[in-house]
This record gives structure tokens, sequence and C-alpha cells, in this order.
């Protein structure tokens, strides 16, 4: 059985090391994954004068996610915190209320970054946020990578044999986790 991951990238940029680390994780994907992106850049800024007429990247937004087995999240850090972006992807897709794509759905979380922990603080904010939606996310193994030139290819080839090792753990024990979830 196949399970089909949408993962959502954190930065709005084309150029984004977390964009690379992205699309090293599709091509590691184990068998059983297929992840495919789910875009926020046409999103506009939420607010709820939108839920009696939600706009058309809402709704594919909702309709990517339902459509998911599974949801991977993959963020930089931005002040401490996550991009404005995907906070305002998931306030997308947890309303109007009533309407929680996320609720139940399998998530993991991911990121990169120049410094060695800088991801760790962003990765820790957005799993508070993904609680509150009822979106069960893998605990273990976190995963903070630091990225340096070179480590991953524009078109996301790892480099670095440990690196690659380590992403493909991660991605198993999603798939595990993803199991165990939708049962």
């Amino acid at each position: 059985m196949t399970h089909r991951v949408g993962y959502v990238v954190g930065s709005l940029s084309e150029r984004s090391i977390n964009r690379r680390l992205a699309k090293a994780l599709a091509r590691l994907a184990p068998h059983g994954l297929e992840l495919v992106e789910i875009p926020i850049n046409e999103l506009p800024l939420y607010n709820h004068d939108y839920d009696g007429d939600y706009p058309e990247a809402g709704t594919q937004l909702k309709e990517a996610i339902e459509s998911s087995d599974a949801i991977l999240f993959v963020t930089p850090e931005y002040n401490r915190s996550i991009p404005g972006a995907l906070k305002n992807a998931i306030d997308w897709a947890t309303r109007p209320w009533g309407t929680n794509s996320l609720d139940g759905k399998p998530a993991a979380v991911i990121g990169a970054s120049i410094g060695a922990i800088s991801t760790a603080v962003a990765q820790q904010h957005l799993k508070s946020i993904l609680a509150f939606t009822n979106s069960p996310v893998l605990g273990q193994p976190e995963a903070y990578i630091q990225f340096s030139d070179g480590l991953i290819t524009e078109d996301g080839e790892v480099t670095n044999e440990t690196t690659a090792e380590f992403l493909t753990l991660f991605l198993t024990a999603f798939a595990g986790h993803i199991k165990r979830n939708l049962g």
C-alpha cells in the first residue's frame, strides 16, 4: 500500500534550502510513500470574513490536505518561530470552525538551517500549533538539518552519505507513524 504524503514548505522562496530538503526527501522516500507538494504561495492572509465564501486557493489547500494520508512540514526558522506563510496556511486548513482538515491527520516536522539549531526552535513552536489542530505528530527522530553549501543539490540530491542515511531513517519512522495512526 502506498501512502500519499502532502508536504508543505514553509518558505515561499524557490531557492529555499528547505525546498531543496523537501526535494531530497521526495527522492529518498522509501517504497510505500509518495511525496507531493502542497503549495501555499497563492493563499491570501486568512481572515474569518472569507469563511462564507472561501477563495479557490483556500479550497485547494484543504482538498490537497484531505486527499493526503499524512502531512510533512518542512520549515525554516524566522525570528525564533515558523514563517508567517506557514502559519497562514495552517489557519486556512483549520477554518472555518468545524472543518479542520488537519484533524487526525498524521504529521511530521523537519527543517534545515545554516545554524546548528535554528530550525529546532521553529519546529518546537510548530509542534505546539499542530497539537492544537489535533494532528498526531511524529516525536522521534527529531530532524534538524544543518545546511552547508553542496549538502543538497538544486534538484534534491543529497551529497553526504550520512545525511542521506539519516533522512531515509526519518522517512522510514514517518511511514511507521502513518501506519500506526491510520490503523
